[in-house]
């Protein structure tokens, strides 16, 4: 039997973490590695396309080409100890007082599995969604985590879960996150740079 379970659902950049993962880990290593540079080309191919069809994944995954195993490995763990940094004062202790109230607390993001894990684990989310990326190829998306797809994960997981998700709050900073705000009793839109409510 299905049981009517309320839910609020975070994004996380921008929303509980100032700037973009994603892009951050991306200079992080064109800062720490001379590979990225041999695919600059490739890049600014990729970016020039994002202008054409920004909802594209082939472009995407264009400027991520320079991401291999080795360098996923090599510098992930010292980007996330450094972007931990980043997030704002108050999220721990919101995810907490959510869950405190009785509430699954759901965060769906847009950033790499490799990266949106490692970052949130001590947050204490009743489930964590992310793009999941090709482990031999991390440029490559195996879901991209975005938009209405966040809707669709996250009805995945209720039906597995046997609930009814009664979706009382949602919190992001960007509108691509719509879908996922508009099933929503209450939107909490953040600022993504100072981390306040708008």
């Amino acid at each position: 039997m299905l049981k009517k379970t309320d839910v609020v659902l975070f994004d996380f950049d921008g929303t509980l973490s100032a700037y973009d993962a994603n892009y951050e880990f991306g200079k992080y290593c064109f800062r720490h590695s001379f590979r990225p540079w041999l695919f600059l080309p490739l890049v600014l191919v990729g970016a020039i396309a994002s202008l054409f069809n920004p909802d594209g994944i082939w472009w995407r995954q264009t400027m991520r080409r320079f991401l291999n195993e080795k360098m996923v490995k090599k510098h992930a763990a010292k980007f996330i100890k450094q972007h931990k940094r980043n997030r704002f004062g108050w999220s721990k202790e919101r995810v907490q007082s959510e869950r405190d109230a009785g509430r699954k607390v759901v965060l769906l993001s847009a950033s790499p599995n490799y990266l949106l894990r490692p970052l949130v684990r001590d947050m204490n989310f009743d489930a964590v969604f992310c793009s999941e990326m090709d482990p031999k190829k991390p440029w490559k998306y195996n879901v991209l985590c975005w938009k209405q797809k966040k809707v669709y994960i996250m009805d995945e997981w209720a039906k597995e879960n046997k609930i009814i998700p009664n979706v009382v709050r949602a919190y992001s900073d960007s509108k691509s996150d719509l879908p996922m705000m508009e099933i929503a009793e209450e939107q909490v839109w953040i600022d993504p740079k100072t981390g306040m409510r708008k």
